[in-house]
């Protein structure tokens, strides 16, 4: 009996620590390595539960105390229960919530294209604060992608996600597209300091040591002292003043050891030194943009490219490739470490987990959206018939919306996963979040 009993409690405990493995904010910690303290999924089993929204799930999924936050494109910001995937309650802004929240003291921190910055109750869903931003807009350009008309100034198409926030020492820490980076007190939502730079600001800040890194469209990296905002250098990123089309920096940094990786839309995966902001390597791409986080960890470095999409696994000292896996599609959301698998969304609607150890898929995972409407859309092995989806060169500005938005019928999957437990959670542009086991 004393045995048995000694086993229910043993049970009881490591049932408990699963479920106790928060993940408060994007990426996991305030140095977004994305690098996540639990079993995950090395073997998958099924779907746990999946939850239907009404819009896109672009937003990535919080954890805390048994409880997912994630924003949709339905204007919603939804609480669920991490167990059963029941909607606890629901927080309606006038925008699509494609922010990413970060949870502290029993509180739910977010931004939402209506340009307002939200502090809502993390058990009730009701509104403590809310803060007005200058606007939540996309990055425009001229002639972006060598679209047509050449003229006229147009938002990209390709620009997915405001930025998702930190909070540290009683503030939480955020960019906008007003081209602020922003430190909001956590009790009332007052401005402790803002700095401003050229552009939108879509990066999410990543905080160590008491230094905010945080990049910006206008092809800058900043190092801002997180208590005061005073600027302690910025890191300059390629141009490209024709077409738009290899410039600016949606990707958000991770801090390791003195070092700040992060890439670029200018073909480029960076490592830069953090305190005086030298570069240390940079990795070139071919031509591919760098839009997601990188995955620091074991001094090694993973992250994603768009076309034709391959996962990137390098030395971190030295930016020297140590394997590559192709993902058949772009990756645009940043991927997560568990346990020694790494978990890669693509395009295509397809969730891959990947070996560290043997560099290759342990499985694959396909999204609804994937399973009815891939086969029209990517080829056998996984990419995207680009010639199917852009008819002629002449390309106007509403071909490539619409090819955009074709593609999200793929399922695709712009949330990053989540690993907590024994569990992977994710979104799809198909309007489900995924909890896989």
């Amino acid at each position: 009996m004393k045995r048995v009993s000694y086993w229910m409690v043993l049970l009881v405990v490591y049932s408990f620590s699963l479920l106790a493995q928060d993940a408060a904010m994007f990426r996991g910690n305030l140095q977004h390595t994305g690098v996540y303290d639990a079993a995950g999924v090395p073997q998958f089993n099924g779907v746990k539960w999946k939850f239907h929204s009404g819009g896109r799930v672009i937003s990535s999924p919080a954890v805390v105390n048994g409880v997912l936050y994630v924003g949709s494109t339905d204007c919603n910001l939804y609480a669920i229960d991490a167990a059963s995937g029941e909607m606890k309650w629901k927080f309606e802004t006038k925008g699509w919530v494609v922010s990413s929240p970060a949870v502290d003291s029993g509180v739910v921190y977010f931004l939402s294209y209506d340009s307002n910055f939200y502090a809502v109750d993390a058990n009730s869903g009701l509104l403590k604060w809310k803060f007005q931003t200058g606007g939540e807009r996309h990055y425009i350009g001229k002639h972006i992608h060598y679209l047509q008309p050449a003229a006229e100034s147009m938002p990209d198409p390709w620009d997915f996600y405001l930025s998702s926030p930190a909070v540290w020492k009683g503030a939480v820490y955020f960019g906008s597209s007003d081209g602020n980076v922003y430190a909001l007190d956590l009790n009332n939502g007052d401005v402790r300091w803002k700095f401003q730079t050229g552009d939108v600001v879509h990066s999410s800040p990543a905080i160590a040591e008491g230094v905010l890194y945080i990049g910006s469209w206008d092809t800058y990296l900043y190092a801002l002292d997180a208590a005061s905002g005073a600027e302690k250098w910025r890191f300059k990123t390629g141009d490209d003043p024709e077409v738009h089309n290899h410039v600016g920096n949606q990707s958000s940094p991770a801090v390791v050891d003195g070092v700040v990786y992060f890439g670029s839309r200018d073909s480029y995966a960076y490592a830069v030194d953090a305190a005086s902001g030298k570069e240390i390597w940079k990795f070139s791409t071919g031509g591919s943009w760098v839009n997601n986080s990188a995955v620091v960890h074991d001094d090694r470095v993973y992250f994603g490219t768009s076309v034709p999409g391959i996962m990137h696994g390098v030395e971190a000292k030295t930016g020297k490739v140590v394997f590559d896996v192709p993902a058949g599609s772009p990756v645009f959301a940043s991927m997560a470490l568990a346990h020694g698998i790494l978990y890669m969304g693509n395009f295509a609607g397809k969730l891959t987990a990947i070996d560290v150890k043997t560099q290759k898929p342990a499985w694959v995972f396909e999204t609804d959206g994937a399973k009815k409407n891939a086969a029209a859309i990517t080829n056998a092995d996984g990419s995207v018939k680009w010639e199917s989806l852009f008819p002629g060169s002449n390309l106007f500005y509403e071909d490539m919306v619409l090819a955009v938005n074709k593609l999200f019928t793929t399922g695709t999957i712009l949330s990053s996963p989540v690993v907590a437990g024994d569990t992977v959670y994710f979104g799809s542009t198909d309007g489900n979040l995924y909890a896989l086991q």
